[in-house]
């Protein structure tokens, strides 16, 4: 089967479970009319079903070919780019002033999940562009934007961030690229990066590659980093491209999944050294780094959202198909679909309630950070810093498991045609795995929520948070609304549960770190469920009060999640406060 964007959720979720609509009607987006969005929506999903889908199995089987330091892609990737530029969609939140359409990154996240349900593989590559293009926009010089900013915005030039070495993954700061200043105030790096996304490939006729490396006389670890931009082929004074830079693919990486996205081996410096330009200030380079990083992060959270709604689709057309055994109470001869058997149901639900969950915490990440930069109100845009920076582990972690965990109940659906490769769901679920570790492991994001997010001002983001749920809580129990069942209660005691977990967690951070730290991942998922549960809830509201579609249907998927997904808050705030002891004392079973 096909994909098809299932755009009225998204548009709920982007408009009500986000807070786009109240965030454009208190004027936080100026003039943008959000009347647009359904109609962006709906053209990204034809695009991908038309163009993108279709090549989703090419790619996974062709893959790449590394031949003389150049990449071929998959048949059909270089003309399904063409025309992705073509339309613009590479362009979508760019800078206005360099080509882009200056639309909310609200509206482009929603985009991103569509191409990465659609074909992740390829939606892999302008994510990364995107990253480039935030980084040279907020910290490059006025001359590399005139040279490089257009060419990345409108895609006819992609980029890619380089950060790994073969000893220095997590730990950025072990990491041994050298630079040299050049008399010309350019400078010349040597050194290996592996696992490169999209390092070489035939779909542009150039790369801007950003790489992180170390000056001679920089201080050690991560304060003596500086980031570069090192372009493919040089570019001359009248914008045509020049000669080959010293900066090579020299491996390719056979992997579990996302066959059809080049990771490569780059090597820098055979010939002297890859010319590159300063980008920020020297030994600045991991603040410059974090501004790809966030925004990347926040895609590849996307990326577990679009996989976990491709595998749900393709569950829910099996599920309806494939006859097996016949329904309790059921008389007569033949098979019922599988769909009609209880165990299915939850299945399909469960897919289904975490996916909705997830997308809402992501739209909900891209929402803040465009407040943060669109608002005109200082404390606004302050408010709202704090609010993306807290979502944003959150959307990356929860919503990578939730792609993986959706992806295998899809393989689980399909029976035994699950494990066989023709179906597709294989593929599903081996290419959601590397979603939680490449971008920053899900357990740095645990790591980077309890020890940095939540501890801001006191965990003042984290409370207001809680105070708009706790009052979405109230709105569904003040409904009376029978269909909601006990959602209500539930969400209130998984808000409990993670009110108590926060404040325990902002008690140990600074006398007891290696307990907050044992109990920093299932935190998240406390926080995850939790939030993803009263955001579906609020969604639910929004639909009854304002008829959307069926509103039933969201308070039913609203329902599930919370009486099957945010029941577990109890038990993981136990984890979070009663499980220290025994992580830390697992040394006499793991060193025995």
């Amino acid at each position: 089967m096909t994909y098809r964007a299932p755009i009225n959720d998204m548009l709920l979720a982007l408009t009500h479970g986000a807070g786009l609509k109240a965030a454009v009607d208190a004027g936080h987006y100026g003039d943008f009319d959000a009347d647009i969005t359904a109609a962006v929506l709906e053209e990204a999903g034809k695009f991908a079903s038309d163009v993108l889908a279709p090549l989703n199995r090419v790619g996974d089987e062709h893959g790449i070919k590394l031949d003389a330091g150049k990449v071929t892609t998959a048949p059909g990737w270089p003309d399904a780019y063409k025309r992705w530029t073509e339309a613009g969609w590479n362009a979508v939140s760019g800078p206005e002033s360099f080509g882009g359409q200056g639309l909310p990154l609200a509206i482009n996240a929603a985009c991103t999940e569509i191409w990465s349900a659609s074909n992740v593989a390829f939606g892999l590559c302008p994510l990364l562009t995107l990253s480039a293009i935030e980084a040279l926009d907020a910290h490059g010089s006025e001359e590399l934007k005139k040279i490089y900013l257009e060419k990345l915005v409108s895609g006819e030039w992609t980029g890619t961030m380089q950060l790994t070495e073969p000893q220095a993954g997590s730990d950025v700061g072990a990491l041994r690229t050298r630079a040299e200043r050049a008399s010309d105030g350019t400078y010349r790096i040597k050194g290996t990066k592996i696992f490169i996304t999209y390092g070489e490939h035939d779909m542009t006729d150039n790369i801007v590659h950003f790489v992180l490396a170390r000056l001679p006389d920089a201080p050690d670890g991560t304060k003596g980093i500086s980031l570069f931009l090192i372009p493919k082929f040089m570019v001359n004074a009248d914008g045509s491209l020049g000669a080959r830079n010293d900066i090579y693919a020299s491996g390719v990486e056979h992997k579990l999944g996302m066959h059809a996205s080049p990771t490569c081996t780059m090597t820098m410096g055979d010939h002297g050294g890859a010319i590159g330009y300063l980008i920020g200030e020297e030994n600045q380079g991991m603040r410059c780094m974090f501004t790809m990083m966030n925004q990347a992060r926040l895609g590849v959270g996307l990326e577990g959202v679009g996989i976990a709604d491709r595998a749900y689709q393709q569950a829910l057309a099996y599920a309806q198909e494939r006859r097996q055994g016949r329904a309790v109470g059921k008389r007569g001869d033949g098979s019922d679909a599988i769909i009609a058997h209880p165990d299915v149901k939850r299945m399909l639900m469960q897919m289904r309630a975490m996916t909705a969950a997830a997308r809402s915490i992501c739209y909900a990440t891209a929402v803040a950070l465009d407040v943060a930069v669109r608002a005109t109100d200082a404390k606004v845009r302050s408010d709202a810093a704090a609010r993306g920076a807290l979502l944003t582990p959150i959307a990356k972690a929860f919503s990578t498991d939730i792609g993986n965990e959706v992806a295998y109940l899809g393989v689980q659906i399909h029976g035994g045609m699950g494990f066989i490769e023709e179906t597709g769901a294989a593929q599903h679920y081996r290419d959601a795995r590397i979603t939680p570790i490449y971008e920053g492991t899900n357990g740095i994001q645990s790591i980077d929520l309890v020890t940095r997010k939540l501890a801001v001002n006191g965990g003042a983001s984290v409370w207001a948070l809680l105070e708009e749920l706790a009052a979405t809580v109230k709105q569904v129990e003040a409904s009376n609304d029978p269909a909601f069942g006990t959602t209500g209660a539930k969400l209130r005691d998984a808000l409990g549960s993670l009110e108590r977990a926060s404040r325990w967690l902002l008690e140990r951070v600074p006398t007891a770190p290696n307990d907050a730290l044992a109990g920093a991942t299932p935190y998240l998922r406390l926080f995850g469920s939790t939030l993803g549960g009263c955001m579906l809830a609020g969604e639910a509201l929004a639909a009854k009060g304002n008829g959307v579609g069926e509103p039933q249907r969201y308070v039913a998927l609203a329902r599930f999640f919370a009486e099957n997904v945010a029941v577990h808050a109890a038990s993981l705030e136990k984890t979070v406060t009663d499980g220290a002891d025994a992580v830390n004392g697992a040394d006499a079973v793991l060193l025995s």
